[in-house]
């Protein structure tokens, strides 16, 4: 008999379950290119009110939102200003540079934070020889720093800067869904802080495809435009937002489950000898754990061997993520494979 595969290599391989199935096969739908899709509206509306923005963008992928986001607040030769491990710095392509023509001035935070005293240096100075500050991007929770979250106090001081020095703001907010189950915080206080944001639905709600990007009701008329370039412009969406109302419904407050198996892996890591997991940093659903006397690539083998996946991370971390689709008993047998594979070596 061929034991379950334990999959923590992402909440992105999540699938969606039958009850999902169902909201996606009764979905009303129409053509959303001609404004037409009924529940791709309803969608866009729930998510614009739950972070207290005028209006909202259905788009396929969170890197789309991103795009379509700095395209919108920028023009060519402007620089962004991101925390140097951020998604759209590492994940997405080079696509600031091939699609806004922008380039990306990267700082280094403490996990994946920047704060005002790091961002004032690095505005650039009127001066016709520098490209001109324009949008800094904020990521939360920070997938490469472990899922931690940026501080609701740091983003306000960040954002009253960037009125104060004419730059406009925008969140990575993937996970923000993550981060509002973890601290409370209703999403419109997050909102509240930055000028745009892309929320995705594929990662920890459980949906197959799809992410909303919020603003004001211009800056959502840009960023309109600029999907329909970058060919997501799409036609009976409905199925999808359909998945993602579901999603809201059914799979966000739920997520506290996610943490709560991060939070007991991550405390059998640092109980094994020779890997370490900064504790302070796992506060939602991303465990990144540190190997001292093992490759990760040859750890995330010997796992795959007996189907527990996870992925090396560097050359001596690996990131495990726990989702809707892993049970506490599933870490309890996650943690039986990890502590059989170190004792083998």
């Amino acid at each position: 008999m061929i034991s379950k595969v334990i999959d923590l290599r992402s909440d992105t391989i999540t699938k969606p379950g039958q009850a999902m199935r169902e909201a996606i096969a009764h979905a009303e739908v129409g053509d959303d290119v001609f404004a037409e899709d009924a529940t791709a509206k309803h969608l866009q509306e729930r998510v614009a009110a739950l972070l207290g923005k005028e209006a909202g963008l259905f788009v396929p992928s969170g890197t789309m939102g991103n795009q379509v986001s700095i395209k919108s607040h920028t023009n060519p030769g402007d620089e962004v200003i991101c925390e140097k491990e951020s998604h759209c710095f590492h994940y997405e392509g080079g696509g600031p540079a091939l699609l806004s023509g922008v380039q990306l001035r990267s700082l280094r935070g403490k996990r994946g934070t920047i704060t005002v005293e790091e961002i004032k240096p690095a505005l650039r100075p009127a001066d016709h020889h520098f490209p001109r500050s324009r949008l800094i991007v904020l990521e939360n929770t920070h997938n490469r720093a472990g899922g931690a979250i940026f501080s609701l106090e740091t983003m306000a001081n960040i954002y009253d800067f960037a009125k104060s020095n004419g730059l406009a703001v925008h969140l990575d907010g993937a996970r923000l869904w993550n981060a509002h189950i973890a601290t409370g915080i209703p999403l419109s206080e997050y909102g509240k802080y930055v000028d745009s944001a892309s929320l995705c639905f594929s990662k920890g709600l459980g949906a197959p495809v799809g992410s909303v990007v919020v603003g004001s009701r211009d800056f959502i008329d840009r960023a309109h435009r600029f999907r329909k370039i970058f060919g997501g412009g799409m036609r009976q969406i409905g199925i999808l937002a359909a998945a993602c109302l579901f999603a809201l419904d059914h799979n966000l407050q739920r997520l506290k489950e996610d943490h709560d198996n991060a939070h007991e892996l991550a405390g059998f890591l640092t109980s094994c000898e020779g890997i370490s997991v900064d504790l302070e940093a796992t506060q939602t659903n991303i465990v990144i754990a540190h190997f001292e006397k093992m490759p990760a690539a040859e750890f995330a083998e010997r796992c795959m061997k007996k189907n527990l996946l996870c992925i090396p991370f560097s050359a001596q971390s690996v990131r495990f993520v726990t989702h809707l689709d892993v049970y506490r008993s599933d870490i309890q047998e996650a943690m039986n494979i990890i502590e059989s594979i170190i004792k083998a070596r």
